[in-house]
């Protein structure tokens, strides 16, 4: 047997030694959940009800981590990889999940976290799918290491549960069309320019109107339904297009539905959701700490002939101050990054109190952390929609509807 790291804790189970459990679930992380009495062991790439056999490489205090070694009796859930590289590649973690199983988990665990972390018992809405489930990605960032004696290895992504090393991803079938078609050309030149690079460094493909762009700034198009978007390629913008109709059409439906007469978009990027939500209201303000963003989100109001909108950076600290609109009659939209919102951003949002609070976030753990502050400072949960921006991957979009209690 392989001997252990020296930070090996021996119980309860040795150093890669072999046990047979039955999954029970999955966690937020995509991983499987079984136990052996009691004790908890992750293993990744299993399936609920599936019997497999795995090999222990971690015990910590309340659970144990272990590598898959065979799947003994398989659920009927599981289907082929689309992807040779799954399992090694960091990038997917659902992929041997049939795509119906994947939406009924990611429903699933969004109750979970509203339970285990709020303690809130509330029908979740079922998972909307993502109209196109591969070749969907508008952009991606495959990276490398700093050349070894002039040579570039690995162009790609992250191993699988690590935070180094590099898995050569020649092709991504959850990547556009355009960008797999780029992507030969692009890796080659990268090869041929190995001399140049003294560290490892990140490249940017995005799909654009039929291309693929390079430069992180360069001006790109996205289309969503009658309007387009202009921003830089290697500024944020939602990576599914399929899926924006939908998305941006339900966030407006929530928006409004209280009667709101004016809407403020709280994290406004370049003008996505205020944008496709601006002829369902009276006025829209929107609302950056960026100043180019704002400037972006200006553009393209004017560009898509919107004159009900405008544009202001404000600083974190006092979002609302030049807001007019009477709060009993505005809805405020919030999208914020993985983090969440922080203590003062909350703050603001409850002392202004609007009718309706319409939250969009890509990480519902920290969406149900700040939806607790936000129900203790006098708001009520209406509605909890996913949406699979990201089929075969643990990550989606949800959107949370509140009101003033």
């Amino acid at each position: 047997m392989q001997r252990p790291p020296k930070k090996f804790h021996p119980h309860p189970f040795a150093y890669h030694q072999e046990i047979e459990l039955r999954i029970d679930a999955l966690s937020n992380l995509g991983i499987g959940i079984g136990r052996i009495d009691g004790w908890v062991v992750f293993v990744p790439f299993c399936l609920p009800g599936e019997l497999v056999k795995a090999r222990v490489f971690r015990n910590d205090k309340n659970c144990s981590q272990a590598d898959l070694i065979e799947v003994l009796e398989a659920a009927p859930e599981r289907t082929q990889p689309g992807c040779p590289l799954f399992g090694t590649c960091g990038g997917c973690q659902y992929q041997h999940l049939t795509y119906e199983a994947q939406l009924a988990w990611k429903t699933r665990q969004v109750g979970e976290l509203l339970q285990h972390m709020a303690g809130i018992e509330f029908p979740v809405e079922p998972c909307i799918a993502s109209p196109q489930v591969w070749n969907y990605r508008s952009k991606i960032t495959p990276h490398f290491d700093r050349p070894r004696d002039g040579v570039i290895e690995g162009i790609g992504f992250l191993p699988i549960g690590r935070r180094s090393g590099i898995i050569d991803v020649p092709q991504c079938p959850i990547a556009m069309a355009e960008i797999n078609a780029a992507l030969p050309r692009e890796r080659e030149s990268i090869r041929q320019r190995a001399k140049m690079f003294k560290k490892g460094a990140t490249l940017l493909l995005r799909a654009t109107e039929g291309k693929v762009e390079t430069n992180p700034n360069a001006v790109v198009t996205e289309h969503v339904g009658e309007l387009s978007f202009d921003f830089l390629a290697g500024d944020f913008f939602q990576n599914n297009p399929f899926i924006l109709p939908a998305f941006t059409g339900h966030a407006a439906a929530e928006a409004c539905a209280g009667g709101a007469k004016y809407l403020v978009d709280a994290y406004c990027g370049s003008g996505l959701f205020a944008l496709t939500l601006a002829k369902h209201f009276e006025k829209v303000a929107g609302v950056e700490v960026n100043e180019s963003a704002a400037d972006w989100a200006r553009r393209n109001a004017e560009t898509n002939g919107i004159t009900n909108a405008t544009f202001m950076a404000a600083s974190a600290e006092a979002i609302f101050a030049d807001i007019q609109f009477p709060a009993t009659e505005t809805a405020v939209l919030i999208d914020p990054p993985r983090k969440g919102c922080s203590p003062e951003f909350l703050e603001q949002l409850i002392a202004f109190a609007p009718a309706r609070v319409v939250y969009v976030s890509c990480d519902p753990a920290t969406q149900v952390r700040d939806l607790s502050i936000l129900q203790q400072g006098g708001f009520k949960l209406e509605k909890v929609q996913p949406f699979d921006l990201f089929p075969h991957t643990r990550h989606l979009e949800c959107v949370m509807t509140l009101t003033r209690a």
